[in-house]
C-alpha cells in the first residue's frame, strides 16, 4: 500500500467507539456512580438496605 492509501485508510477510522459505563446490576448507562459501579437508583436501594458499608442517609 502506498503512503496516500494508508493515510486515507486511517482517516476513515478517525473516531473510535467510546466506552460507556453501565450499572453492574441493571445495566443503566445514565446516572452512573463510578466509585460504586452502580447507577443512582440501584445505589439508593442498596444504601437504604445497608448493603453499602460506610454510607448513611443524611438529614439536616
Amino acid at each position: 500500500m502506498t503512503r496516500k492509501a494508508l493515510f486515507y485508510r486511517n482517516q476513515r477510522k478517525k473516531y473510535k467507539v467510546q466506552h460507556r459505563n453501565r450499572c453492574r446490576i441493571c445495566g443503566r448507562p445514565r446516572g452512573y456512580i463510578r466509585r460504586f459501579g452502580v447507577c443512582r437508583i440501584c445505589f439508593r436501594e442498596l444504601a437504604l438496605e445497608g448493603k453499602i458499608p460506610g454510607v448513611k442517609k443524611s438529614s439536616w
